[in-house]
């Protein structure tokens, strides 16, 4: 609508939902990682040592993981 005389239009305010979308759609049509490959494999060892104890990796396992399509 117009704004009143001698006002200022506001700025339109997206809901927090459609920015949400936005940027989820945004991400899954990029083919950037995210997260760096060492930090994320760091991530993953900790986060497994929690649950099993001491466990080896091969290096290759962790390639697929942070693309996860």
């Amino acid at each position: 609508s117009a704004p009143a005389i001698g006002g200022v239009k506001k700025p339109y305010h997206y809901h927090p939902c459609t920015i949400a979308l936005r940027e989820i759609h945004r991400y899954q049509k990029s083919t950037n990682l995210l997260i760096c490959n060492a930090p994320f494999q760091r991530l993953i060892r900790e986060i497994y040592q929690e649950f099993k104890g001491d466990v080896r990796f091969k290096s290759t396992r962790f390639f697929g993981i942070p693309g996860g399509s």
